[in-house]
């Protein structure tokens, strides 16, 4: 089954908060980061965006919060591209801590690819990478167990 390679995110002391758990804040940054992993993934790597100047910018973004993170737990960010268009990608991000990998929290980023002209405009995924966004949706899992965001989705028509 294709899949997009789980982030390893290495935790900085400053991103733990007075409880020793890490600050809400950090998910973000550590989503960001897994994000841009993604890109490279997915060929919208550095070579790419100097190139083309096309990029994802994220459009919006929704997070779960199921169990803390501590300093000492090594922690990753799984992908998985739940649902994708010509020029956007509906992309989860699974936290999970620990070496047993315990589901940490649950993020959805709506992303849509940019030429940054002036003004930046969306335009279509390259085609090499809209054939792989769809691979990856159709290959992807989502356990029930797994909360998803209410109105976060693709509209078509």
């Amino acid at each position: 089954m294709e899949a997009l390679t789980p982030y390893e995110v290495a935790i900085e002391p400053a991103w733990i908060d007075y409880n020793g758990h890490l600050r809400d804040a950090y998910y973000g940054v550590a989503f960001s980061l897994a994000i841009d992993d993604v890109m490279d993934q997915l060929g919208l790597d550095a070579d790419y965006r100097a190139r083309t100047r096309g990029t994802l910018y994220t459009l919006e973004m929704h997070y779960h919060y199921l169990h803390e993170v501590k300093r000492t737990d090594p922690l990753r960010v799984r992908c998985v591209v739940l649902d994708g268009d010509a020029k956007r990608i509906l992309l989860a991000g699974v936290f999970e801590r620990g070496a047993e990998r315990t589901v940490a929290a649950v993020a959805e980023a709506m992303l849509l690819h940019v030429v940054q002209a002036e003004p930046p405009k969306s335009a279509p995924l390259p085609v090499a990478t809209a054939d792989r966004v769809e691979r990856l949706k159709r290959a992807a899992e989502w356990p029930a167990a797994w909360p998803r965001s209410r109105a976060l989705a693709i509209r078509r028509g």
